[in-house]
């Protein structure tokens, strides 16, 4: 009974599994979240808890783990009499480890899902797909051929252009000869694939699941067992449940724990897919040629043994490839044994699943290279057992007896054989081609020296100096990036002896050194001196310990994005409609002038780093960074309706004062989201916010924004400093914080309810400075309601502390607009 045998057809039934399993780790990590809060409370805290969670979510299956976990639950509540003690040691050991075990399971669902569905694309295009396309070709090259046969006969039977009508005759033929033989081949191959995926790749790919499932149950149970033994006690009554809660436990078997799913999700034993055959109606058009038979004759020759030459080389190729994965799977199998054998601890387990995992997919790998050798092997046996009994016949015709054609004409033939090659190349595909670029991510079929540079894990592009520097944080930590002054050339940052170091990467006679050996490209010089722990200089003494991994989560790459229009300039650059070709979405894409200081350069990835960590409805979205090379773009939400200040001035003519208060509730819910943040915006204007669709207001710009402890940012200068906004602490001191942000909110609420009316009208920055000094503020706009203005008036307090906070101007505003 297993996954690989019974469950071939229940791919919904395992994605509902793993989405079962999944919610059920997130009650279990609430749980011990909470658990570790109530450890430090009273005791009536932990039985409010055990009230508010439930036994998991409800399955149509029996799971051991299930009524485990709903008898540990009812034991729990018995412990609410008592105070816990343990809180800081269950939050380093079982729920670090949980929270490392929910991200695993994760990425097993996502890498079965990738596989899962480039399995039945590759099966589906190599089955039917290619062979549907041969087929097509096969009947219009066939009635060529037919054609070009009695237009032979005509000129003959004429006397007039017989050669010419003969020379036709003789490429449709060959034309249609070679197609033959490719279709013959692309049959067997399809043969081979559907074989291999019936019995091996989909089996395989489900026992490797259930394996990793298995082991991830394994990996749970040791979890609960030790967090059944950190939160024990040694009174009567504690060691009393905590019997029952080990025995509950206990009962949880990985073995056994997926026997009744099965059952329940069992495959049909009938076979639901036809055999792969060949077509014999394409045979119908034609003479004399034999279905599943090579054809060796003087106009197939050259082009037979061109497929002969490059099946035998990709079948080298394979080979060696498989030598190679086949070798690490053993490395892997090894080291995965040996750290089994020497743990010590049964939380081990969760640190060894990611091992194991990859050892899983290594093991796809080897089996579809395995698939590509045994193809490719029947493919030029099927070849040679024809070639290998005599020389080609020559191929006669009834109507005439001279040869097939002069040595001119063979050279014309011969010369459009590169050309049949390279199209051989396609249906001989190499192992690379046929695991698939999204495949190759999980399987990591390309050895790490051999990935180009930006497809490094610890290359992380054209990040500043700054930004680097504050990635490196341990001894050895290490990465690669691309200069900012000088572009094109390469520079490797580490921390060693409590300082950042950086070592510009030497480049001359097509070798990259640092001051020893050189090699050919930089991640074999940098996996030279990682595994060789060879210092990177004699002077320095520093060692490469581990890399810094860039956050893939943002990363793009700068083909990732189509640009589109100009939508307008920056500070920093242009400002372009672009396409994220993933997905096929609109994007907004704001670049970063290559000749720019680096000071700005910063500045300019700032507001990037800033809103990775903000999500919501109200401040516009990031999608990613283009850091891999020059120029750097940041790559957000398209906002359909443009820059707010615009949009007021094109529409005043229809907006209603409703509207507006809208827009002003909307500002508000996001400057108070960011204020729950300790993030300080300090540029908050009309211009810096985008109207979306269903007219949502959302916060943008954050090129001057600061994310700081305590909420207060101190800075020095005017130098574009938007003064007719910045509240008087700031202008005089430096001091921005949420207060000064209300006050550039309360000038915001202005420029809505004036219609995009430039505040201060008729004054220059340093009168409207000098005025608000003196006590002068803005009158209320025509349109304005006398509750708004009098929330204006409230964000304009010369004192911060007597500014009201955002969630309370969300909650007047509100207010007012239900009125």
């Amino acid at each position: 009974m297993g996954f690989g045998r019974d469950l071939r057809n229940s791919h919904e039934g395992l994605l509902k599994l793993q989405d079962w399993e999944l919610k059920l780790l997130e009650t279990v990590k609430r749980f011990m979240t909470m658990r570790v809060k109530s450890d430090r409370e009273y005791s009536a805290l932990l039985h409010n808890m055990t009230e508010k969670l439930d036994s998991g979510p409800q399955v149509d299956y029996i799971s051991t783990v299930s009524k485990s976990w709903a008898h540990l639950i009812g034991q729990t509540e018995e412990l609410s009499r008592v105070m816990r003690s343990h809180a800081d040691e269950v939050n380093s050991g079982p729920l670090h480890r949980l929270a490392t075990l929910i991200r695993d399971k994760q990425q097993v669902k996502k890498s079965y899902q990738s596989l899962h569905q480039q399995i039945h694309s590759d099966h589906n295009k190599v089955t039917k797909t290619d062979l549907d396309k041969l087929k097509v070709t096969y009947r219009q090259v066939s009635r060529e051929a037919q054609n070009a046969k009695e237009k032979y006969r005509e000129a003959i039977a004429k006397g007039k252009e017989a050669e010419r009508a003969r020379e036709r005759y003789d490429k449709a033929t060959a034309k249609l000869h070679n197609l033959h033989n490719q279709y013959v081949l692309a049959v067997r191959g399809a043969q081979l694939h559907q074989e291999h995926h019936q019995c091996h790749a989909v089996p395989r790919l489900l026992d490797s699941l259930q394996r990793m499932q298995e082991d991830m149950t394994a990996a749970l149970k040791s979890i609960l067992e030790e967090y059944s033994e950190i939160t024990s006690l040694l009174t009567d009554d504690i060691v009393k449940v905590h019997k029952e809660i080990h025995a509950a436990i206990q009962q949880i078997d990985p073995l056994a724990e997926y026997q009744h799913f099965i059952e329940v999700y069992r495959t049909p034993e009938t076979p639901e897919e036809p055999t792969v055959e060949f077509d014999s109606t394409l045979l119908e058009d034609t003479e004399n040629l034999p279905a599943n038979e090579i054809l060796w004759n003087n106009l197939t020759a050259d082009s037979l043994q061109a497929m002969l030459s490059l099946a035998t080389e990709e079948l080298s190729l394979t080979q060696q490839s498989l030598r190679s994965k086949e070798a690490l799977v053993e490395e892997l199998e090894a080291k995965i044994l040996d750290s089994t054998k020497t743990s010590e601890k049964k939380s081990d387990l969760v640190l060894l699943l990611s091992q194991k995992q990859s050892l899983e997919e290594l093991r796809q790998a080897v089996q579809l290279l395995h698939l590509s050798e045994s193809k490719l092997i029947s493919q030029k046996n099927l070849l040679d057992t024809k070639m290998a009994a005599a020389p080609p016949p020559a191929l006669t015709y009834e109507d005439d007896a001279r040869s097939v054609g002069s040595v001119e004409k063979a050279r014309e033939r011969i010369s459009k054989f590169d050309t049949l090659r390279h199209s051989l190349a396609g249906m001989i595909r190499s192992p690379k081609s046929m695991l698939g670029s999204s495949t190759s991510q999980f399987f990591e079929v390309i050895p790490t020296t051999e990935r180009p540079l930006a497809e490094q894990d610890w290359y992380h592009g054209a990040i500043p100096r700054t930004e680097a520097q504050e990635l490196l944080r341990q001894q050895g930590d290490f990465l690669v990036r691309e200069s900012h002054g000088k572009p094109g050339e390469y520079v490797l940052s580490v921390f060693a002896d409590s300082q950042r170091r950086h070592f510009i990467i030497q480049f001359a006679d097509s070798q990259y050194r640092f001051e020893g050996t050189g090699f050919p490209t930089i991640p074999q010089l940098i996996d030279h001196h990682f595994s060789t722990k060879q210092v990177i200089t004699k002077k320095s003494g520093v060692i490469l310990q581990q890399p810094v991994v860039k956050d893939k989560k943002w990363i793009l790459n700068h083909e990732d994005v189509v640009l589109g229009e100009l939508l307008g300039k920056g500070n920093f650059g242009e400002v372009y409609k672009g396409t994220l070709q993933r997905d096929r979405i609109p994007v907004a894409v704001k670049t970063c002038k290559e000749d720019l200081p680096q000071e700005l350069k910063i500045k300019f990835l700032s507001e990037a780093r800033i809103l990775k960590q903000y999500d919501h409805p109200n401040i516009v979205k990031l999608i990613g960074v283009c850091t891999q090379r020059q120029p750097i773009y940041i790559v957000m939400e398209l906002v359909p309706g443009g820059d707010f200040l615009s949009f007021l001035r094109k529409r005043k003519e229809e907006l209603k004062t409703k509207q507006l208060v809208k827009f002003a509730v909307d500002a508000a819910s996001g400057m108070a989201y960011l204020e729950t943040k300790n993030c300080i915006h300090r540029d908050l204007a009309a211009r810096n916010c985008l109207v979306g669709e269903n007219s949502v207001l959302k916060i943008s710009d954050f090129g001057m924004s600061r994310q700081e402890d305590d909420g207060v940012y101190s800075s020095s200068g005017l130098k574009q400093i938007p003064i007719k906004w910045t509240a008087p602490e700031a202008l005089n001191y430096g001091r921005y914080s949420s207060e000064s942000d209300v006050w550039s909110y309360g000038i915001l609420l202005w420029e809505t309810f004036s219609l995009g009316v430039c505040p201060y009208p008729g004054m220059t920055n340093q009168q409207a400075r000098e005025q608000v000094e003196k006590g002068y503020r803005m009158a209320c706009p025509q349109r304005c309601p006398e509750e708004v203005y009098k929330v204006m008036q409230r964000c304009w307090q010369y004192n911060p502390d007597e500014r009201p906070k955002f969630a309370e101007l969300q909650r007047d505003l509100s207010a007012i607009k239900k009125k």
